[in-house]
């Protein structure tokens, strides 16, 4: 037995020795590739900040460093207003956010409220639709003159109107559409609370109601803090929305004001890129506040000690809260879609009356025809699964890279590894845009104009979520099956293959199918960086918006809703079939 045990530690020991042997060149190849997806592009943008020429025709030069640009962008009123509109925007979407995704969170984790699996179904739902096509559908329900709703509110006599072309518009569609954000992370804190810290507040006096806000929710704070930070960083760097309901009325964002100063003829790159620094450097602040906040003081509480999550008797009030989970699937889910079918069978969105609006003959498949007789449509779709496809191939190899170095190894460098990879969460997707667009536009013969520059924008700007979905299946795998295959004989690369892929395969496939969907969603960074042969499915949908069709706008964004959809339940079912094989395998 110990000659058995002397034998395992001698393997492990030279596997170990193994392990340092190539991790020099390893993490150097990793340091590498990341400088070269995140680093250079974010340098070649602070210096198009910093110098007076246009990439276009002078290429890119170190003359004339200045920081004239961020002053005359600091100076600009212009700025100044998309700034304000920026805050105000996202913050009462936020506080929207919360107070939902909040809300929604309690009633299905601690309350006794029936039909709980639809609430919360309803609560993420918001997430698989691309947020262009939620503000397209929400224009067609809130047009002040055409608006579904303001139809409806004639029909019925009311003397009320909506205008979602406004300020309070943009921030109720933030609101509810970035609500699901807030409800991920407190659903999951409130399950891993222990009931007993209420109970305690309960049995010393305080109602149900005051428990909830004396107990409950501050000791569920980190969660509350995280969902809200998030949301808000998100809704930074947010294009779609700002672009369609914002547009109308002049009313700009810090993104809809970037992607506007690289419209102007001649285009004001170097603006461009110092707007861009200040929004990265806003987002890189918020993200410092969060992890600042979050680790502050403690807030534990799950102990050592078994407990399951109590549910709460609301008695005759739980057919309120189900009232308002109904509510909440009709306003997010049930009402937009709506919208997007009438708009996109309807041949005109004229609407005189509600009779006219259940008139067959004022339906028909041409805004379909017309898309796709458009050559655009069809190159548009193939562009987007090519980008997806090798985002999500190349994009998943290189996190399960990063992430197998960073959580089953201690080679040295691997924390340079984390935070470089981590850094793209402070960068919005227009700002990666314009960032690739500095760092090749000006280079003769590049990236620019391609498919490979789009995948590789989409990779570094995905990159944290694709390595923070393959973490959780690394620290799943005890590290003894590991040291197993290096006692028989199995070197690193064998190990990989034949124990941690296996073993891993679920969240792999699921990373890879996360970083599919977001490529074929993603507008931000693909404004800057597409020609007409690579335009994608996002910015085509753009184009029929900004050209004043909304039954095309309707009709594409039906195509791409039902595309997400079969590409995100395909890959459930691959994901699945993954899982079982793993089991099946290990068991």
């Amino acid at each position: 037995m110990n000659g058995q045990t002397s034998r395992r530690s001698e393997v492990i020991r030279s596997a170990s020795e193994g392990q340092r042997a190539w991790a020099g060149s390893w993490v150097t190849l990793l340091l590498a590739i990341l400088g070269f997806l995140v680093i250079y592009p974010i340098l070649m943008l602070l210096l198009g900040a910093l110098t007076d020429t246009n990439p276009v025709v002078e290429g890119i030069s170190l003359s004339h460093l200045s920081v004239t640009n961020f002053l005359t962008v600091l100076a600009n009123p212009n700025v100044a207003e998309a700034l304000a509109n920026t805050l105000i925007a996202c913050g009462g979407g936020t506080l929207i956010a919360v107070v939902v995704g909040l809300l929604f969170s309690w009633i299905v984790v601690r309350t006794n409220t029936p039909f709980k699996g639809v609430i919360a179904a309803a609560s993420i739902l918001p997430l698989f639709a691309p947020p262009l096509v939620a503000g397209v559908a929400w224009a067609i329900l809130g047009s002040p003159k055409t608006g579904l709703i303001n139809t409806m509110f004639k029909w019925i006599g009311l003397d009320w109107r909506v205008d979602f072309y406004s300020m309070w518009g943009l921030v109720f569609v933030f609101g509810i559409y970035y609500a699901p954000y807030v409800y991920m992370f407190t659903a999951s804190a409130l399950r891993n609370m222990d009931p007993s810290l209420e109970e305690a507040a309960e049995i010393s006096g305080a109602s149900a109601f005051a428990t909830l806000f004396t107990v409950t929710f501050p000791l569920i704070m980190p969660a509350i803090v995280s969902g809200m930070l998030l949301s808000f960083i998100v809704m930074l760097g947010i294009y779609g929305i700002p672009a369609v309901l914002g547009a109308p009325t002049n009313l700009a964002v810090l993104t809809t004001y970037i992607f506007k100063l690289t419209n102007w003829s001649p285009p004001l790159y170097n603006t461009a890129a110092a707007v861009a620094i200040i929004l990265m450097v806003v987002t890189g602040l918020l993200v410092f506040l969060q992890q600042k906040v979050l680790s502050g003081r403690s807030y534990t509480t799950v102990a050592g000690k078994a407990f399951r999550p109590r549910s709460l008797d609301l008695g005759r009030w739980r057919w309120f809260t189900f009232g308002l989970g109904i509510v909440y699937l009709l306003v997010v889910v049930v009402l937009p879609s709506l919208a997007l079918i009438v708009a996109a069978f309807r041949k005109f969105m004229f609407i005189r009356d509600v009779a006219s609006l259940f008139d067959a003959r004022q339906y028909s498949l041409m805004h379909f025809h017309s898309i796709f007789d458009n050559p655009l449509t069809m190159r548009s779709i193939y562009n987007s699964i090519e980008v997806g496809i090798i985002t999500a191939v190349v994009g998943g190899a290189l996190a399960f890279a990063i992430g197998y170095t960073i959580h089953r190894t201690q080679v040295t460098g691997r924390r340079w590894i984390d935070v470089i990879s981590t850094l793209p969460v402070a960068i919005p997707g227009l700002v990666v845009g314009v960032a690739y667009l500095w760092a090749w536009i000006g280079i003769p013969g590049g990236l620019y104009g391609t498919i490979w520059i789009l995948a590789l924008a989409f990779i570094a700007r995905f990159m944290p979520d694709t390595v923070k979905a393959l973490s959780t299946s690394f620290l799943q795998i005890h590290r003894e099956l590991e040291e197993a295959a290096w006692v028989c004989g199995k070197g690193m690369l064998g190990t990989i293959r034949t124990i941690v892929l296996p073993l891993a395969r679920p969240g792999v496939i699921a990373s890879m199918t996360l970083l599919f969907v977001l490529a074929i969603r993603e507008l931000g960074s693909s404004l800057f960086l597409y020609t007409s042969n690579t335009m994608v499915m996002s910015v085509l949908l753009l184009d029929y918006y900004e050209g004043g069709n909304l039954g095309k706008t309707a009709a594409f964004s039906l195509v791409q809703t039902v595309l997400l959809g079969v590409l995100i339940g395909g890959a459930n079912w691959l994901s699945r079939g993954a899982a079982q094989s793993s089991v099946a395998r290990t068991g």
